[in-house]
């Protein structure tokens, strides 16, 4: 299809596309304002129209009529807390975040949305709130599972779409979505005692986050069933140096573990480092399961048994409900818990 040129080289108008089209300038307006009322044999004709011209909407100039900029943030929230590894090296690091991105994206994408990515840690938080407040974007996923983060309450006061990764705190009105953190670790115990391991450990997330809190008590809670009330646990950040320290704490005052439930894949690896260290042989002597089944765990030596959850599955449905609230301020709030499965690999 050859397009058509506008006088003098400038870019197609409005008014060209409408003559174009043979409708008037306020219905190609409708068109591209998507709004429903048109009819769709008239849509389709404008659509070709603005294809055979080469017009570009005026996206400044639309979202003064649709009050929307097409635009989602994915905010990566660190709250008020000290850490030996700085903040966007462990953003950036994170198989976690990555996934989160590109499950969004299979779903803006087709939608013409567009994903801005904004890291959030205390110093910043002020200018990022400025930044939504003045309506750059059209709603907020918000990564953040730290139990003490203001930044839930703080988009909850702003009034702006928002869809959490992570069930909340203090109760929020977001929707919010999750896996099933105590599940995932149930599956754990069962495989590990399933293997023949009698002396269960763990290396847990910290303990201000749902998902080291949760974890940590569905492990509790699986090994109460088989008769062990007090398991040893050491905490860790989630990082692989972490998961190293951790593991060295733990072997030197319980040398004996035949079988290690670590709270992630990167602390995971970080242990069976340690493990390999020491001598002791991964899966004959302690067997080793990981949780999320991230790149580390597939790439790990040797590979991790681990439990998935779905990520992508997951920041997908997370950007469904945020498009539903845009378009629909007035729905309800959801949340939505997946199911983890196992994944078995040489580490067990």
């Amino acid at each position: 299809m050859s397009t058509v040129s506008a006088d003098g080289g400038r870019p197609p108008t409005l008014e060209q596309v409408a003559r174009y089209a043979g409708v008037s300038r306020s219905t190609v307006s409708r068109v591209i304002n998507a709004v429903p009322t048109v009819a769709p044999e008239i849509r389709e004709t404008v659509e070709r129209a603005i294809a055979a011209t080469g017009y570009v909407p005026n996206l400044a100039a639309r979202s003064l009529v649709t009050r929307r900029t097409d635009s989602v943030a994915i905010v990566i929230s660190e709250p008020d807390r000290t850490s030996g590894t700085p903040f966007l090296n462990r953003m950036f690091t994170d198989p976690y975040v990555g996934r989160v991105t590109a499950g969004a994206q299979e779903v803006l994408l087709p939608q013409n949305i567009h994903l801005v990515v904004i890291p959030v840690d205390p110093p910043a938080r002020h200018l990022v709130l400025r930044y939504l407040r003045q309506g750059h974007v059209d709603g907020v996923l918000l990564v953040s599972s730290h139990v003490d983060d203001p930044m839930p309450g703080l988009l909850d006061d702003l009034d702006i779409p928002t869809v959490l990764s992570a069930r909340p705190g203090p109760p929020v009105r977001a929707s919010y979505v999750d896996v099933d953190q105590r599940a995932g670790a149930h599956l754990a115990v069962e495989h590990l005692v399933g293997r023949g391991r009698r002396r269960l450990a763990t290396i847990c997330g910290p303990l201000d986050m749902t998902a080291g809190q949760e974890r940590l008590a569905g492990f509790r809670a699986a090994l109460l069933g088989y008769g062990q009330p007090d398991p040893p646990v050491v905490e860790a950040d989630f990082t692989r140096a972490g998961g190293e320290a951790a593991a060295r704490r733990l072997l030197a005052t319980h040398a004996d573990v035949d079988g290690l439930f670590v709270a992630n894949d990167l602390m995971a690896e970080g242990a069976v480092r340690v493990l390999r260290e020491l001598g002791r042989r991964v899966p004959d002597d302690v067997a080793v399961v990981g949780f999320d089944d991230s790149s580390a765990a597939a790439e790990a030596h040797p590979a991790l048994t681990t439990i998935r959850q779905p990520v992508e599955e997951m920041a997908a449905e997370m950007a469904r409900l945020l498009l539903a609230r845009i378009r629909d301020p007035r729905r309800l709030s959801r949340a939505i818990l997946f199911h983890p499965t196992l994944v078995i690999r040489a580490s067990t």
